[in-house]
Order: structure tokens, then C-alpha cells, then sequence
């Protein structure tokens, strides 16, 4: 079991390097770095354009300038020890903060911050896919600045040169480690993904493992190690089919894969040679991964070594701040800050206010949560939404105002990426919870009774959730879609108890008291994953989508209506329309129109702040 370090010191004076906003982390009990003498690993996933950090929550308040220093400093620890650290980045970089989202256009500072770190295997989500600009990115931007270790296994682009259809990135990648000489093969895919844009194509994990030059690349014997990463959850049977058909070929060779896309931590056994490793969201955490036993190639200074008996595989989950981060490397607020990762920091500072993202727009009377409350609830997220946002910003509309019409406004839980933090709620926030542009749409005077009826297909089992499955596309959250195939994640339905630890949360018996909420993994390994000992936190799940009438009141049954607009996020429309068509009321995209000119939910939320939670009175505001 990994040692733990226990600090008695409950604050730290404020630490250079992290936004200058940032608020200073919080000191607390932590378990060692399981180094190896072989081989490390750090994984990033799910960062969705949070190179700033957090900046309301002090555990994971250290940016991308402060990753990119601790990075050098462990890359000086194994060129010192003669071991090997390889840096891992899965996919979705873009989408969920304002200095992508913010930008115009979108990855103006992106492509440039993420550059400066030095990532050895890097891949596509599936919001790079999304639209077309975004795929384009990758093309003009993320595949050159990584040339070389950029792989695309099931990932082909209409070349925006050539328009001729090609492979994103090369489709593996074979190389040797500096130090130890390890033997790499190396595979990048996404999952089965179909909601891209048409100027790309994923092709399924099934058919790829089935194309000859996959089948001719994992004959290769040579190797030490096989690497798979990808945007593809740890636990998906599309893992599953590419370790099964990996070792059919490779019987005895260690296989390490590295996930993304759930934004959770979890690590899973596949068998005694092979594991996998996840490693979050949004720059909450910094994944370490270490393996020891592994047969070398050696180097000039190094000689060939021998597969051990039983290989060693060790994970941590770090959080992202300061305090963490100076620890694990050994340094402190003097000697931790690298030139490098200090202009990095002042270039997102930079970003930051020529974007204009600190501007206030509101202050939150206190937090709302998307899963540490139980939906509904006066502090969930969508309560708030479902009562207070939709109906008041709906109700002013030209169709309402002046036609005097009735809607039902449908929105799916997914569409909502983050909590809101009681404090001020600034243009950043705005992108931090709704980032995504697609704008409302509505479908005129649908029959109530078929209309009533919408929400409960998209949200219960039956055709609606055969079909999502079946398309492998969600409504719900990356988090919640992990939960159904996890359910000791949930805390019990209808229970809300402040601070119940949850069922696949359990405290170790040393474990100091007054500890700060956080993370508090239990995966395949046990509990000890977690570099930071935390109390729990509640997880709830949500449903599919939420619902808000607006200008009547369902309940009153004299007063129903014979016909509502169907209002939604445009991202459900396929849904919503093939909803009504099982419902007996035949309807085509066609058919709906923009709703107030297509104006988006970030907008309407940012609209509701600024009527409801102005800036008057924001002496008052806690920062």
C-alpha cells in the first residue's frame, strides 16, 4: 500500500505560478508518488479548455504552466535515475471553457497553450469531431504540433487540402524509451463515435482490429510494452474487443491503457500483464501510472534486461494543485516555477483578459450542483433550470408575449458541464456551464397529448433508449453514463444526507478528521488510488433531459391546452422529432424553426443572471 505523508499545517501562504485568481490549495494528508525505476507515466484527459485551472476550488487550482513544470522536473528525476516518463493526453481538449469557447475564432489561444507541453501520445475526442472547424484544428494545428506521436487508429478526415478522405494521423506508432530502452507499440482510437461532422469518419473498433495493418502491426515481437490509448472508456467492449485481440496475438506482453471520455477516475485489471488507467476532467487531476518488470532493449549506457515474473503496476490520481504538485516533485514555490511553465501561465493570464472572462456578470446566492444533489432539489442545477431559467427567459418571448402561445421546453442533462459555486458568476462561468452553440429550436402547436408524452420516452426505457444505445450517444452527462455501468458510484436514491459518504467511498481507518470534500476513488486496486485523502461527496444521478411549461400550468387540468410549441436544444432534435413519430405525430427537421432566432441556452442563462443576480450590491458578493 502506498505510504501516507500526514501534514499538519491546514493552510499555505499563496504559491506563485497557478492564475493569480486562483485561490491557494488547501494542505492535506497525501500518499506518496509509487515511482518507477523503469518506466511513469502522466495522463491527462477531458480537459475541455481548462488550461487556467480552477479558480474557485483550491484543489485543483494549479494551470497548465504549472503542469508543464512539474512535468520537467520528473522528466529530471528518471534522466537522473536512469527510468523512463512518457506523457499521455486522450482526447477532448476543446468545448467547456472560455478561452476555447470564448475565442474567435474558437482555439485562438488553444492550440498554442497546449503546444508547450511535451506530450509523447496524443489523440482525438469526440469534441474535437463535433463540427467541422473544430476536426479542422486538429488538422491545421494539434496533428503538426504533436507531429510524430498524434495517432489516429480508427480516424480518417476529408483532407480540408485535398478533400480527399485520409487518416487523421498516422495509425501507430513503434518506438524505444530514452533511458531503459523499452520496446513501445502503440495504438490511439476513439470509440464507436457517430455524432462527428461529415468531414470525418471513425470507423468501429470491430472493423479496425480487423484491417490488415492492424493485424500485421501486433505481430510484431520485437516489443517490450504495448501502449493503448484512446477517447474510450476503461470499461467499453470497445476495449474489451482490443485486448481480446491484442492477446490472442501477444500472449505474455504487457499491455497499459489509458482511457478517457467518463471523466471519472477508475483503474481496471484486465489480467496480471495488463491494466488501465483514467484520469478525470477538466484539469482536476493529473493521472500517474507507473510499471515495473518490463523486459528492455537497453541503451548504450543501459543493458538489455529480462521480463520479471509478475509485473508491477502502480496508479495514483493526483490533484491538480500547487501543494500536490510541489510535493510529488520535491520542490517548493521557489524552486518548483520553470521558465517555461511561468510564460505558459502568463499566456493563459493573457487569454484570459483579452477574452474578458473575469467579467462579472451576476453573484450566485449559493451553489447548484449536477450530481451532489439529487434531481429534483433546490440546489440542483436542473431544478433551477426546470423553475426559475427556462419559464422566465421562455416567457418573454415574441411567440409567448404576442401570440399568447404555450410551450414545454426540453433541454437533456448533458448540455449542462459544470456546478455553480455561490460567489460571482462571470463570463467564464456562462461557458464553464454551457459552453455548447447549438441554439433552441421548436416544433408550432404540437398536440399536448402527444407532446406531454415526450419527455418520459426520452428519458425511460423503450425505443428512444434502445436507439441512443444503439448509436452510442448520450443525454446525459459523461459522469452519469459511467454510473450505469458503476453503479456503487450512486449514493441511495431519495437519501440526501450532507457529507454521507457513498457506498464505494471508504475512509481508511488512519484517516485524520476535518478532512476537505473531494474525490474518493474505489476502483479495481482498491482505495489508496486517490494522491489526496478527502471526506466523500455525494453522486446522484440525473435523468436524460428536463422540462419546463411555460405560460400555463400543467397541473391545472381545466386549463390544458390542445396544442404546445415544442421547444429544445437543437442537439436533441433528432430525438425529439423520432419521440413524436412513435407517438403517432409525423414531423421532419424541416418542419421546426429557429426559436428567438436561435438564441442559445449559454445565452439564456447568462441573460437570467444578468436580470436576477446583477451586480447590484456586489460589495456583498463572497469572491
Amino acid at each position: 500500500m502506498i505510504e501516507l505523508l500526514f501534514i499538519v499545517s491546514i493552510f499555505l501562504e499563496p504559491a506563485l505560478c497557478s492564475q493569480p485568481s486562483a485561490p491557494s490549495p488547501i494542505a492535506a494528508p497525501l500518499r506518496e508518488l509509487p515511482w518507477s525505476k523503469q518506466l511513469n507515466f502522466l495522463h491527462t484527459t477531458d480537459i475541455h479548455g481548462w488550461w487556467g485551472g480552477h479558480l474557485q476550488e483550491p484543489s485543483f487550482s494549479a494551470d497548465w504552466g504549472d503542469y508543464i513544470s512539474f512535468a520537467k522536473h520528473l522528466h529530471d528525476r528518471a534522466d537522473a535515475d536512469g527510468s523512463d516518463l512518457l506523457l499521455i493526453d486522450t482526447g477532448d481538449r476543446v468545448e467547456g471553457n472560455g478561452i476555447y469557447d470564448g475565442s474567435h475564432p474558437k482555439g485562438k489561444f488553444t492550440y498554442d497553450i497546449a503546444k508547450e507541453q511535451s506530450i509523447d501520445l496524443i489523440c482525438s475526442g469526440n469534441h474535437e469531431l463535433y463540427k467541422q472547424n473544430s476536426s479542422e484544428g486538429e488538422f491545421y494545428h494539434t496533428v503538426p504540433n504533436f507531429k510524430g506521436n498524434y495517432i489516429a487508429s480508427n480516424l480518417d478526415i476529408y483532407s480540408p487540402k485535398t478533400g480527399k478522405l485520409e487518416p487523421l494521423a498516422q495509425r501507430y506508432k513503434v518506438f524505444t524509451t530514452k533511458n531503459q530502452g523499452i520496446r513501445i507499440l502503440a495504438f490511439g482510437f476513439i470509440f464507436d463515435f457517430t455524432g462527428n461532422a461529415n468531414n470525418t469518419v471513425v470507423h468501429t473498433v470491430s472493423d479496425t482490429v480487423k484491417e490488415d495493418w492492424f493485424k500485421e502491426a501486433i505481430k510484431n515481437k520485437d516489443i517490450d510494452l504495448i501502449i493503448v490509448f484512446g477517447h474510450v472508456d476503461i470499461r467499453s467492449h470497445e476495449y474489451a474487443t482490443l485486448f481480446s485481440t491484442i492477446r490472442a496475438a501477444q500472449w505474455d506482453t504487457p499491455i497499459q491503457l489509458f482511457g478517457g471520455h467518463t471523466h471519472i477516475r477508475d483503474y481496471k485489471l484486465y489480467d496480471k500483464q495488463s491494466v488501465a488507467l483514467e484520469s478525470g476532467r477538466y484539469m482536476e487531476t493529473i493521472g500517474f501510472m507507473s510499471i515495473e518488470g518490463l523486459k528492455t532493449g537497453g541503451t548504450k549506457e543501459r543493458e538489455a534486461a529480462p521480463q520479471k515474473p509478475k509485473i508491477i503496476f502502480q496508479r495514483l490520481y493526483l490533484d491538480n494543485n500547487l501543494y500536490s504538485l510541489h510535493h510529488h516533485s520535491g520542490k517548493d514555490d521557489k524552486t518548483f516555477p520553470t521558465e517555461l511553465g511561468l510564460n505558459v501561465s502568463r499566456h493563459i493570464g493573457d487569454a484570459r483578459k483579452s477574452l474578458g472572462l473575469g467579467e462579472r456578470y451576476g453573484c450566485a446566492p449559493h451553489d447548484l450542483w449536477v450530481n451532489r444533489r439529487p434531481y429534483p432539489h433546490e440546489e440542483s442545477i436542473f431544478s433551477w433550470l426546470e423553475k426559475e431559467v427556462l419559464p422566465d427567459q421562455i416567457f418573454q418571448s415574441e411567440r409567448i408575449q404576442k401570440e399568447d402561445k404555450k410551450a414545454l421546453v426540453i433541454t437533456n442533462t448533458g448540455g449542462i458541464r459544470f456546478d455553480i459555486f455561490q460567489g460571482p458568476f462571470t463570463k467564464d462561468t456562462t461557458f464553464l456551464v454551457s459552453p455548447f452553440t447549438s441554439g433552441l429550436r421548436y416544433l408550432p402547436d404540437v398536440p399536448w397529448k402527444s407532446a406531454s408524452r415526450v419527455l418520459k420516452l426520452l428519458n425511460n426505457e423503450g425505443p428512444i433508449a434502445e436507439l441512443l444505445a444503439e448509436q452510442a450517444v448520450s443525454l446525459q452527462p459523461p459522469e452519469n453514463v459511467a454510473a450505469q455501468s458503476r453503479p456503487a458510484m450512486l449514493s441511495p436514491a431519495n437519501n440526501y444526507i450532507p457529507n454521507q459518504p457513498l457506498p464505494n467511498q471508504a475512509i481508511l481507518a488512519s484517516e485524520p478528521h476535518d478532512l476537505t470534500p473531494g474525490y474518493t476513488t474505489k476502483d479495481d486496486a482498491g482505495t489508496s488510488g486517490d494522491d489526496t485523502l478527502h471526506s466523500p461527496i455525494p453522486f446522484y444521478s440525473v435523468p436524460n433531459c428536463v422540462q419546463a411549461p411555460v405560460n400555463f400550468d400543467p397541473e391545472d387540468e381545466d386549463k390544458i391546452p390542445e396544442t404546445v410549441d415544442v421547444v429544445y436544444n437543437e442537439f436533441i432534435e433528432k430525438w425529439v422529432i423520432l419521440a413524436l413519430e412513435y407517438l403517432g405525430d409525423k414531423y421532419e427537421a424541416g418542419d421546426s424553426e429557429a426559436y428567438e432566432g436561435g438564441i442559445s441556452f449559454t445565452d439564456i442563462i447568462t441573460e437570467w443572471v444578468k436580470e436576477h443576480w446583477g451586480v447590484e450590491g456586489e460589495e456583498k458578493c463572497p469572491s
